[in-house]
């Protein structure tokens, strides 16, 4: 039978939080950054983070370290700050015990998003991976979930199912590409949007659900 789940990374699958919080603190006292640059830092990066913001960094602060080194030397910190519980790592790989095919689909650039996947050992248990900076396109976009799902080797008009923390960008975009959904909840529900099928505290509990499914 045909199951596709795809995952949320940043807020679903990782704390992305943590690790932004402790990547930028290394990174600010590697470079001896006054406070004033490390806030306004904090504050840049706050929801995302690309190339760009290490380019507005150097010029807003007239900084001599070229943009360039400070964006890798930030994905590499990320990369070793960033991590995904061995409950969660354990669900997905009894997702695919139970013959489920597995996909995360995110927002973000291509290279920093990979480099958590490699390094919290999420790569190795999915089937495809669809970044936002691949196509330049963002969630709740469909054609990002339609390369989720071609990457996966299937197609939405099989359906599935999308996990995510994000009321309008996995929830509505899940809607949209015609998957059921489960919410992560913690941010608020904005009005007028249609409710996920299921609401869970924790990404374990919407593995358990779709392993459920799997047995009925």
């Amino acid at each position: 039978m045909y199951r596709l789940a795809l995952f949320d990374l940043d807020g679903t699958l990782v704390d992305r939080q943590t690790a932004v919080c402790d990547a930028l603190t290394a990174l600010c006292r590697a470079h001896d950054f006054d406070p004033t640059t490390e806030q306004w830092l904090r504050a840049e990066l706050v929801d995302r983070a690309n190339p760009d913001n290490f380019v507005r960094l150097r010029n807003v602060f007239d900084l001599t370290v070229p943009a360039e080194q400070l964006w890798q030397e930030y994905v590499d910190l990320m990369a070793a700050a960033v991590t995904c519980r061995p409950e969660v790592l354990e669900g997905l790989a009894r997702l695919r015990a139970a013959a489920w095919t597995i996909g995360i689909i995110t927002n973000g650039a291509s290279d920093v998003q990979r480099t958590k996947l490699t390094a919290t050992g999420l790569a190795r248990l999915v089937d495809g991976v669809a970044v936002s900076g691949d196509l330049e396109i963002r969630k709740p976009d469909r054609r990002l979930y339609e390369l989720a799902a071609f990457r996966c080797g299937r197609n939405l008009t099989d359906g599935g199912w999308m996990t995510g923390d994000n009321p309008a960008g996995d929830i509505g975009g899940g809607h949209q590409a015609g998957l059921r959904t489960i919410w992560l909840r913690g941010r608020p529900w904005p009005d007028g949007l249609q409710t996920a099928h299921h609401t869970v505290d924790d990404v374990t509990e919407a593995i358990n659900i779709l392993l459920n499914e799997t047995s009925e």
